[in-house]
């Protein structure tokens, strides 16, 4: 019986420690198999065309929020301490607004001081594109263009769990 209880809590840990794992507030899903990467271009607020083509040999998080969102605004800081850890030239990421004015987007990161790229999606086709329908979504995207996956839900960024997601994503020489 010892034996059977010590083999269940190894395995449970081993699950936990799996960076695709649910955990409290989110889930990493793999990016489906087979699917092409579908293409980011949008403008930020200041009139910036972001594409994901220009960012070839970063990591990229694409996180799709809006201002509605409870979760979406409890991550924000530590998406923002993660980029800023870093830095751009070894990620970059990219906050997606979901369906909102320009101007609610402008008055919310003013008064909440977020200082990440911030572009619009007032249609919602981008989110759609990238499978976000879950709010908070970040799609995990490697150095090297392929998508690993998807975090719906809210996440700590700063947490142990997600730096062993953002790892595998950086350039080789950028780790």
């Amino acid at each position: 019986m010892i034996r059977k209880t010590l083999a269940l809590v190894l395995s449970l840990a081993a699950l936990a420690a799996s960076p695709w794992a649910h955990a409290q507030g989110y889930e990493v899903v793999p990016w489906p198999a087979h699917t092409p990467l579908p293409r980011l271009a949008g403008s930020d607020l200041q009139g910036k065309v972001w594409r994901l083509a220009d960012l070839r040999g970063k990591a990229v998080l694409i996180n799709f929020w809006a201002s509605w969102c409870a979760p979406c605004q409890a991550e924000m800081p530590s998406l923002q301490a993660l980029a800023q850890f870093y830095g751009p030239e070894k990620l970059v990421v990219l906050a997606v607004n979901f369906e909102e004015s320009a101007s609610v987007v402008r008055q919310h990161v003013q008064r909440t001081n977020f200082d990440l790229p911030v572009l619009l999606d007032p249609t919602g086709a981008l989110a759609h594109q990238w499978g976000a329908n879950v709010f908070p979504t970040t799609v995990l995207v490697a150095a090297n263009d392929q998508v690993r996956g998807l975090v719906r839900g809210e996440m700590d960024w700063s947490s142990l769990r997600a730096a062993k997601l953002i790892e595998p994503l950086l350039a080789p020489s950028a780790k």
